[in-house]
């Protein structure tokens, strides 16, 4: 193999041309051909074991030539840019100039990866929303620990109220008719969760354990069965059971049995700091957020689409994962939300355009800043990986080439850097009244 020429066709895009000698081009064609000849059947001769003279002769000479490049490419292509000193970003795409006595002419045609260009990436002003964790905050998390170690009393003494859970048995008749879907036997249904139509809950209470007795109902106009809406219905019920769930008092008996404090003020104190290291993270994070949003305006880069175009790619195959993880997949979840696979390239492609650019950034402020990853940082990534997957260090470092890995650490680098020199103006914190 060698390369013939290589040019600049457009922005990012380049075309390789490079020849196959006739002997490696030979040898792949009658590599080919063993392998087809199998099914190949020529009158005068047992199937499988006709010459390759005798087929190329009778289906022409360019028979095997199609699977002969297909076999020669992959090699000839990979030894062809070895030297290329850009990077390639695109699966290339392969043509056939000539096919002769000396061999085979190919062109490849491929994109490699922009020239970034950016400036005063140092001082970026950004605001820090500070927060802190107000008396609502504080209370929906007593009331979630609450519920959490709450207990289910039978109820016996007295009748069914809000807020009970009543067992019920029932069946809802329209014009004396009973209608499919409106019969259940010992359905739990919480007073006052407005599980059922409006009006329904409230006839229950009221009633005690063994009643009979009617709840008579209008379905809403926007009820989902047609056959139903404006109708007016009668449910025959009976009360089996009624149940309440208690919740535990808020005192330092509680603070005791939920956590490693003795009083309810104590808990109530590591609440609010726990609440506000949350709000401190949202506010980092927010604040990194700016400085991403604030690289990509002032990045200038010619980016090809097949860049934005793989990294959607990426991002659909990570949530294909994730899926996997929980026991689902693509197919299922398309299933249940109604979304295809367009759809969801479409939702992920803002993202992906703002990685790739994010990315291409932080690379060149690492060139521009000689950000430099030492032998002991790599090894350092191995061992943090290795850990974090549960896996051998040796398989992680085949996994992962220690280019890739510094890479990514110049990349971290720079995102520290950039967000160690920002400009930061610290909003009051944000209080309930």
């Amino acid at each position: 193999m060698s390369v013939k020429s290589t040019e600049s066709i457009a922005a990012n895009q380049y075309k390789i041309t490079f020849d196959v000698d006739h002997a490696t081009f030979e040898a792949a064609i009658n590599k080919v051909y063993k392998k087809s000849v199998k099914n190949i059947t020529i009158p005068g001769f047992r199937k499988g074991k006709a010459p390759r003279a005798i087929v190329e002769k009778m289906y022409g000479k360019e028979v095997f030539y199609e699977d002969a490049i297909n076999e020669v490419i992959p090699a000839a292509y990979t030894d062809a840019v070895k030297d290329f000193e850009k990077t390639i970003v695109s699966q290339p795409e392969f043509d056939v100039e000539t096919i002769d006595e000396n061999g085979v002419v190919l062109t490849a045609t491929f994109f490699t990866k922009p020239e970034a260009e950016i400036a005063d990436y140092l001082g970026l002003p950004v605001t820090r929303e500070n927060k802190e964790a107000t008396e609502e905050e504080i209370n929906d998390e007593l009331s979630r620990v609450q519920a959490r170690n709450s207990r289910m009393i039978e109820i016996t003494d007295r009748a069914a109220a809000m807020d009970d859970i009543a067992n019920i048995d029932f069946e809802g008749f329209v014009d004396g008719t009973a209608f499919a879907g409106g019969k259940a036997e010992g359905h739990d249904l919480k007073l006052g969760s407005n599980q059922f139509i409006p009006g329904f809950e409230e006839q229950i209470v009221g009633h005690s354990i063994g009643d009979a007795f009617d709840v008579t109902v209008t379905f809403p106009e926007d009820y989902h069965a047609e056959e139903l809406k404006g109708k007016e219905a009668v449910f025959k019920c009976k009360l089996n059971a009624l149940k309440f769930n208690e919740l535990p008092v808020l005192d330092d008996d509680f603070a005791k049995d939920v956590s490693e404090f003795d009083t309810l003020d104590e808990y109530k104190a590591d609440i609010k700091a726990k609440i506000n290291e949350r709000h401190a993270k949202a506010a980092d994070a927010a604040v990194e957020e700016q400085i991403i949003n604030a690289l990509g305006e002032k990045l200038v880069c010619d980016i090809p689409e097949c860049m934005f175009v793989n990294e959607t790619e990426n991002f659909v195959r990570d949530y294909d994962n994730r899926l996997r993880m929980q026991g689902l997949d693509l197919a299922t979840y398309f299933k249940y939300t109604g979304m295809d696979l367009d759809t969801l390239r479409k939702n992920m492609r803002p993202d992906a355009e703002r990685q790739v650019k994010t990315r291409l950034a932080l690379e060149k402020i690492a060139e521009l800043e000689n950000i430099v990853v030492s032998d002991e940082e790599t090894e350092e990534e191995y061992k943090r990986l290795a850990e974090a997957y549960n896996m051998e260090l040796d398989k992680i470092k085949e996994a992962v080439a220690a280019d890739a890995i510094a890479e990514d650490l110049k990349v971290k680098k720079a995102v520290d850097l950039v967000k160690e020199k920002a400009v930061v103006t610290e909003a009051a914190p944000e209080v309930s009244e």
